[in-house]
């Protein structure tokens, strides 16, 4: 009973001072920052597969579909710091190739749909993703000269699609964060409102995509990194099944093969519509085990939510627009699904947080201090602090976050570490039971809207709403619903499926974009 009383003190204190802490940033900030400029140029609005359509059938070319992709970079990004390194040169070239691979008649329209789906579509990525001759950084300020020798896996098999690699996007310092900053190239912005947070590790990609700069686009994800810049910048990303993506050319690398279950390589994208195709190039010879080409009968799907975590100790409660935009949602289910969703009950998730770190321990010997020291000796959380608040420190106080927060959770091996490895086990059966192979799983992506630049640092366990599935392994697609009214910011939701059911998840995106309208451009309000 007394640590009952302590817990439900210490829970309202916190909860208490993010109340605090908010204020003082809408006091410090305003209550809104800019906005990106409106797009002009109707070649931006279109999905990467319609432009695919129109670049093999000579309706557009793709030196002039580039083009307007470079002048919207040039535009956006003084305001936005999205983009970090460009081979704008390069890309026209190949989009020269493209073009004249097309008017040749080598080939017909058909034909290159089947061989190369996404021909002379500019595509982007984050800072973490090797692309040839471009930076290869990711944020960390001892590789901020590196750069890439080849392609990594992903981009490699989107290049052998078609698609053109033109922009490199920013990411927080070592991808380890979910607020966009990094010693090298700074924060990235919101492009609803400058003030707030793009999300991360892929908040760079997530905002080149949402103000229209970019056709599409790779992520990774191994705590949200998808998910999270997703749902702030009101785009579609998914996250596949565990071990269906190579993740050879993306840094830093899994230390064990737990830990490379955690990670995966997925599309983004404002239109649903290019995530299933993207997925099936990226997962080649696998995209049979995931089905992705079988129809899937929406109506008839069973439908589970869950609508907040149960109460994770320092986590914060579901805000109004994200709560409204679920009880949206599963009111259109009632009315659409043959039978009406269920709700989960998943008490297990309030543990979701500690689930998720222990289970990113390995015995490999390699933590976050090695990491964040490149590999090359060990950083020292508490020196860095104070080199930090001298301004001295080339890591940001994220990244400093990180290190602290390892060392106090449960060692590899350890009881504790055990139990709640087990404990991950148990949900992982849980959930697989209840899905089966015909339903999916509606939860938060996270509990509130795009943040205020730092808020993060008094909400870093709110990141545990997207984790606890890079920790199960399952697929899991973010999906937008609309603007939330009270903050004018995107809101969403996840689905999540079981494994190797991607499809499910696709295919209620697809049809969720058709309900609820999806990306909402921003700068027209």
């Amino acid at each position: 009973m007394v640590v009952g009383v302590f817990q439900n003190t210490l829970h309202h204190s916190f909860l208490f001072l993010t109340v605090l802490v908010r204020r003082f940033l809408i006091w410090k900030n305003g209550s809104r920052g800019k906005q990106v400029s409106p797009i002009t140029d109707p070649i931006l609005k279109l999905s990467a597969v319609e432009l695919a359509s129109k670049i093999r059938n000579k309706e557009l070319s793709s030196v002039n579909v580039l083009k307007a992709f470079i002048a919207r970079v040039d535009q956006i990004n003084p305001l936005l710091n999205c983009v970090v390194d460009n081979c704008f040169d390069k890309a026209l070239e190949d989009a020269q190739v493209a073009d004249d691979l097309i008017a040749s008649g080598k080939y017909t329209s058909e034909e290159l749909a089947d061989q190369k789906p996404f021909l002379g579509v500019p595509i982007s990525t984050k800072d973490n993703i090797r692309v040839k001759d471009l930076l290869f950084s990711a944020g960390l300020w001892t590789r901020r000269f590196v750069r890439a020798h080849e392609d990594g896996d992903a981009m490699a098999l989107m290049r052998e699609a078609g698609a053109i690699p033109f922009a490199l996007t920013n990411v927080p310092e070592l991808c380890m964060w979910w607020e966009c900053l990094n010693p090298i190239f700074g924060h990235t912005n919101n492009p609803y409102d400058t003030n707030r947070i793009s999300g991360g590790s892929s908040g760079g990609e997530g905002v080149i995509q949402s103000a229209g700069a970019s056709a599409f686009g790779l992520g990774s994800d191994i705590a949200g990194s998808i998910r999270v810049p997703s749902l702030f910048n009101g785009i579609f990303g998914h996250k596949p099944t565990k071990d269906t993506v190579s993740l050879e050319g993306c840094f830093p690398p899994p230390s064990s093969v737990e830990q490379g279950s955690l990670l995966s390589i997925g599309p983004m994208s404002r239109f649903s519509c290019d995530l299933r195709p993207v997925l099936k190039v990226l997962t080649k010879s696998k995209s049979e085990i995931l089905g992705l080409e079988e129809h899937v009968d929406i109506k008839n799907l069973r439908f589970f939510y869950q609508k907040d975590d149960g109460g994770g100790l320092f986590v914060t409660p579901i805000e109004e627009d994200q709560q409204t935009a679920m009880e949206r949602l599963l009111d259109h289910l009632s009315a659409f699904a043959t039978t009406k969703p269920v709700e989960a009950k998943l008490d297990e998730l309030k543990n979701s947080f500690k689930m998720f770190m222990s289970n990113f321990k390995d015995n490999s010997g390699i933590h976050f201090d090695h990491q964040f020291a490149n590999y090359d000796g060990y950083m020292n959380p508490w020196i860095e602090l104070m080199y930090w608040i001298f301004g001295k420190s080339n890591h940001t106080i994220f990244s400093i976050f990180v290190v602290l927060m390892d060392k106090f959770e449960a060692t590899y091996g350890s009881p504790k570490h055990s139990r709640l490895v087990q404990e991950k086990n148990n949900l992982r059966s849980k959930i697989q039971d209840l899905l089966g192979d015909n339903g999916v799983l509606i939860y938060p992506t996270q509990p509130s809207c795009a943040l205020y630049h730092y808020e993060t640092l008094i909400r870093p366990y709110n990141i545990s709403y997207t984790a606890i599935f890079n920790c199960l392994g399952f697929p899991v697609t973010s999906v937008p619903l609309g603007l939330g009214v009270k903050e004018g910011l995107p809101t969403g939701v996840q689905i999540i499926g079981n494994f190797n059911k991607d499809r499910l998840c696709l295919a209620v995106a697809e049809h969720l974009e058709t309900v609820f309208g999806g990306w909402v451009e921003p700068g027209k309000f």
